[in-house]
């Protein structure tokens, strides 16, 4: 892809710090590249500790790079740190605000940061995008927990960057606010906006991303369009609750991959391509095991984490 196609261009990308306690450093990023499609809705996944976070604070300028070059908008940031933040606006995981001004006075504020003329200001729109009119003048410590976040967003789009980081925005909100969030999401793609998102969610990513990159211990494991990358998920996890505990494994489920809980059910991670909950029922059926309960569950973050890393190092 040309560089002109890219809203972000990361290449060898490197953060060390300086392990507390310790004469070693630790490695937070280990020569991670990625390519961000202007116009996209591009996912970042991964778990705690991962490197999501630093790449994103590397962004922000918040965080210096040990090593690499970032791209923003075609502005490197080392170059041009200026025009580089003048075109992305990062929403962070942490919530915090000055808690004497209200809301219309934090989106005035910013936009004066960014030297933007009152008459170009466009902080009740903002508010009123964001579902926060009824409070434009009341005092954020006054907030709900969901109504800070949504101002986040909104302080982060008063200068109309074309680039949009949203570091877990979801993350403790209720299912209402997130499907508010995910609209307003979809909007502002529409409306030319590219969108980085970070989350814990594959949901999340499956129903708004274009396309996933998947960071764990600092390396990039993959990046893909999602269904693409979906059709490598192909792992779920069925748990049977035998009407008695049982203390040990038929030879028959072992053969399938069956372990035992700590409840004394059978867990069985299968590979829906390969073999079906019929054909693991008939194998269970064949044995001495009476089943009370049965459920079915989606591979989580770290299956698939598991998953992808070993299809990488086969």
């Amino acid at each position: 892809m040309a560089d002109q196609e890219l809203a972000i261009k990361i290449r060898g990308l490197r953060k060390t710090y300086a392990a507390e306690g310790s004469s070693k450093e630790k490695e937070a990023l280990k020569g991670v590249d990625l390519s961000i499609p202007r116009g996209s809705i591009f996912g970042l996944l991964g778990p705690n500790g991962a490197g999501k976070s630093t790449t994103i604070n590397i962004l922000a300028g918040i965080v210096d790079k040990t090593e690499g070059t970032v791209e923003v908008w075609g502005f490197d940031i080392d170059e041009d740190i200026r025009n580089a933040k003048a075109n992305i606006g990062i929403v962070p995981q942490e919530i915090n605000f000055d808690v004497y001004f209200t809301p219309f006075e934090m989106l005035e504020l910013y936009a004066g940061f960014y030297g933007i003329p009152k008459a170009e200001r466009r902080s009740d729109e903002i508010l009123k995008a964001m579902r926060l009119e009824e409070q434009r003048d009341a005092y954020t410590r006054f907030l709900s927990g969901g109504m800070k976040r949504r101002l986040l967003v909104g302080k982060a789009m008063v200068h109309s960057p074309p680039i949009l980081v949203l570091d877990e925005p979801t993350a403790g909100v209720d299912v209402e606010l997130r499907q508010h969030i995910w609209q307003y999401v979809r909007e502002l793609n529409k409306s030319g906006v590219t969108i980085v998102l970070t989350t814990h969610y594959l949901e999340e990513a499956e129903e708004l991303c274009d396309e996933i990159a998947i960071i764990n211990h600092g390396e990039l494991v993959i990046s893909e369009k999602t269904p693409d990358l979906l059709k490598q998920l192909d792992e779920k996890m069925v748990v049977i609750e035998p009407v008695t505990p049982i203390t040990e494994i038929p030879d028959a489920i072992k053969t399938i991959g069956g372990k035992l809980n700590d409840e004394g059910a059978i867990v069985i991670h299968f590979s829906p391509s390969s073999i079906s909950v019929g054909e693991i029922l008939n194998k269970i059926s064949a044995t001495n095991v009476e089943i009370a309960d049965l459920r079915t569950e989606e591979s989580d973050l770290e299956d698939i984490f598991l998953q992808l890393t070993k299809s990488k190092e086969a």
